[in-house]
């Protein structure tokens, strides 16, 4: 029996903020030391940062990079650590995890496989280290090994799979099992997405049984650099059984989860494997030995180990010593509204690093009664709910100190007073439903509201370009330009609300908009940040109807959201009379979501795009109405490139994203699948033929 205790950490770190980064890198060294742990393995890059982007580029930054692993050293006094930064060798730059033991750098493993496809631009940055080469490194006249290593520490093997190698098909543990690797360390910075969490859990535990080896994976936390999401779930696994799982979504600095894994029962696992093979020709140049004194585990840990086996019931008991029972999945993750729950955790968590690491005082919102902007004013009233529900009121308000409104308060609904300002901006075509569901929710979550009637601009505006033009406007000759002056003139009293409380303005546009550019540009789209751009209308719909009548596990639901959903989507920009609705304009939000994923994500043709709906709505619309649809759908794609282009920065949420700076590019100038369009109005000619 030879017992070894081993963590995963995960850190909420931001791009060059240097000491900030650093001092979550101490915490999670801490919490190591608390919880006993020998061997720790920290997210990737985390000492500048994943999301750098071009600045990977600038030597002051690798300079500081190393500055800062050079400050760290000392405090790893007992440990073994690996830490992420990049590295030059040879005028090439290197996503690099430094193995460092007793406060000495041991060696650099540099990562092979390069995120380049969805958010991910590593190769714009980094080069790929070829397997099997390893070289030498010289900095300030001290050597230190580089490349595709692996660790012997006092007879204790240690290998890595950084991110994206553990993705690909032909993973490097493969190689690392056939030298009896003990321990692999996967240094991660890997993207939330719905239901990626199952995918790396398949991964991890696959790994630590194919390859009979104990598995540790660390991943990023948070909102990192603005867009993107990570959602921490650190894993620790042996043998095929996972041993233990980190909380996600979580609003903390720094976490470690940690476990007691038993080397000699993934020895024993190879020994007896038939088709496990040494590498016996394998020279050993790239194996770096280093003495270290591992802490002897005895048999209490022992039985504790044996008792954890797998994931446990959710008993709400809590292990002795944390680490070496399994750590219980949270609650809301055996949620039946698993989706639900992810959307609005996620949301939630990326609004308050938003806040925070911009510094701003909150944020302003057009509360129009609808479900785009009644979705973001709960999500900023639950970022309050869940975040003191996690850290309490004074941490949870600790990261906002700078905002001196919120000193001394400990309830949501006070918190939300101050941070979220709502204004429903009212014209004549504006109806007494909505202003009612947009004031109703803003007192029921306590946030500030305003109302502003912005008709009287509206009227300047239209006898400005009457006097110009020598003509009255009217809605049967004017129709877009007199709905988008009621949007464009809300946009300069809001922006200069939010200037006057230095505070974020949000944009309300979802993806169902974006896709087909039923937004109004400098109107309903003007804002600093875009929400819930990453998410389409009928998925939003249903999730304000799960947060009215049942609610996330272990609050309360919000039953005034029934204000909201009970209504059909309107943008309320022509006269009542004309019973405008946002279907009756564009098409059902479910046929125009199914046409989206079709056309974009899965990149069909327009006649492929009509047979997968006449399959999907098989008598419910007609041949002439699906081709309809699909023929309207891909004009407005076309056409509205450059609105996608200029809207606010958005949250990555899954791979049906639009965000063309960070997932889906388009040419702002295209044919606008022409000749596509023709071969599906000819086939729908053939069937009105076929039909008569």
């Amino acid at each position: 029996m030879k017992l070894l205790k081993v963590g995963a950490a995960v850190l909420n770190q931001t791009p060059l903020a240097w000491e900030d980064n650093r001092r979550h890198i101490l915490e999670a060294l801490s919490l190591a030391r608390h919880q006993h742990v020998s061997l720790l393995c920290l997210p990737e890059l985390c000492i500048t940062g994943y999301g750098c982007e071009d600045m990977f580029h600038a030597p002051g930054v690798l300079e500081t990079a190393w500055e800062m692993l050079q400050s760290l050293l000392p405090h790893t006094q007992d440990l073994v650590v690996s830490l992420g930064l990049p590295l030059v060798y040879q005028d090439g730059i290197y996503n690099t995890a430094a193995l460092v033991a007793n406060g000495r750098i041991l060696g650099f493993v540099a990562k092979k496989y390069l995120a380049g496809d969805g958010i991910h631009y590593e190769p714009r940055w980094f080069k790929p280290w070829p397997a099997g080469v390893c070289a030498e490194l010289e900095v300030g006249g001290e050597r230190y090994p580089v490349g595709d290593l692996l660790f012997d520490l006092s007879g204790v093997r240690v290998g890595f799979e950084i991110c994206e190698d553990a993705w690909v098909a032909k993973r490097p543990g493969g190689e690392l099992a056939s030298r009896g690797i003990d321990v692999i360390l996967n240094p991660s910075a890997s993207h939330f997405a719905f239901g990626k969490h199952a995918v790396r859990q398949r991964f991890v535990l696959e790994g630590s049984r194919a390859f009979n080896v104990s598995y540790v994976y660390a991943n990023l936390l948070g909102n990192e650099a603005g867009r993107v999401i990570y959602d921490g779930g650190a894993l620790i696994a042996s043998a095929g059984q996972l041993l233990a799982a980190g909380p996600r979504l979580s609003f903390t600095d720094a976490h470690v989860t940690s476990a007691v894994i038993d080397l000699e029962v993934t020895r024993l696992s190879r020994w007896r494997s038939a088709s496990f093979k040494p590498a016996l020709e394998h020279a050993e140049e790239d194996l770096v030995r280093a003495i270290f004194d591992f802490p002897h585990l005895g048999w209490d840990h022992a039985a504790a180990l044996d008792r954890a086996g797998a994931i446990a019931p959710d008993d709400g008991t809590p292990a002795q010593d944390p680490g070496l029972a399994v750590a219980h999945e949270a609650a809301w993750e055996k949620s039946a509204h698993l989706k639900e729950e992810e959307f609005l955790r996620a949301e939630a968590l990326a609004l308050y690093d938003y806040l925070r690491k911009s510094r701003s005082r909150g944020f302003v919102l057009s509360l129009s009664g609808g479900a785009d902007s009644g979705a973001i004013a709960t999500l900023v009233y639950m970022m309050s709910v869940l975040g003191m529900r996690e850290l309490g009121a004074k941490p949870y308000l600790a990261k906002l100190a700078y905002d001196k409104r919120l000193e001394g308060l400990d309830d949501p609904k006070a918190i939300t007073r101050e941070l979220l300002a709502c204004v429903y901006q009212s014209t004549r075509n504006s109806g007494p439903v909505t202003l009612g569901a947009a004031k109703g929710l803003a007192e029921a979550i306590g946030a500030e509201f305003t109302h502003f009637d912005v008709d009287a601009l509206v009227e300047g505006y239209k006898g400005l370009l009457e006097g110009s033009l020598g003509r009255p406007l009217s809605w049967q000759t004017d129709d877009v330009a007199l709905q988008n002056i009621q949007a464009r003139v809300r946009a300069p009293g809001v922006w200069m609300l939010a200037n006057v409380r230095g505070a974020l303005l949000v944009t309300t546009s979802n993806r169902s908009e974006a896709a087909v550019g039923y937004a109004t540009m400098d109107g309903d789209t003007a804002g600093g940040l875009a929400p819930v751009a990453g998410i389409d209308k009928a998925y939003l719909r249903r999730w304000l109807e799960w947060m009215e009548t049942e609610g996330p596990q272990g609050f309360a639901p919000l039953p005034v959201l029934g204000l909201i959903t009970k209504q059909a989507p309107t943008a309320e920009l022509r006269p009542a009379e004309q019973h405008q609705t946002d279907e009756s304009d564009l098409m059902p939000y479910e046929v125009l979501d199914a046409i989206e994923r079709a056309a974009i994500r899965d990149k069909k043709m327009p006649l492929e795009a009509f047979f997968l709906m006449r399959a999907l709505f098989a008598g419910r619309y007609s041949d002439d109405q699906l081709g309809l649809w699909v023929t309207r759908f891909y004009r407005l794609w076309s056409i509205n490139q450059w609105k996608r282009e200029r809207y606010a920065p958005s949250f990555h949420l899954d791979d049906e994203n639009l965000d063309p700076k960070t997932w889906c590019r388009f040419p702002i100038l295209s044919g606008g699948f022409g000749l596509e369009l023709a071969k599906l109005a000819a086939h729908l000619d053939t069937l009105k033929a076929g039909a008569t």
